[in-house]
């Protein structure tokens, strides 16, 4: 997975590094740390920091995609019958 933090709207609020402490940690009180290329382990983890942002600040590509690809081949496989 790939993570994006928008470093202009973090705020300091670390609510990410609480909820995922090996992608994301605070360097002092206000600077974010976080590694760009999570493990496919985090995923849980990293749904609930971004979910957790009180100023949205954090994207995560392919952070929904595994299920959603699954639901369209099931349906490509359905509709080719």
């Amino acid at each position: 997975m790939r993570l994006v933090v928008d470093l202009n709207k973090c705020q300091g609020y670390a609510q990410c590094a609480f909820l995922a402490p090996d992608v994301f940690s605070m360097h002092g009180e206000e600077a974010l740390v976080y590694n760009p290329r999570a493990e496919e382990e985090q995923r849980e983890k990293l749904a609930r920091a971004v979910a957790a942002c009180p100023v949205q600040a954090i994207t995560a590509d392919g952070l929904h995609g595994a299920g959603a690809g699954s639901d369209e081949a099931a349906r490509e496989s359905s509709d080719a019958h």
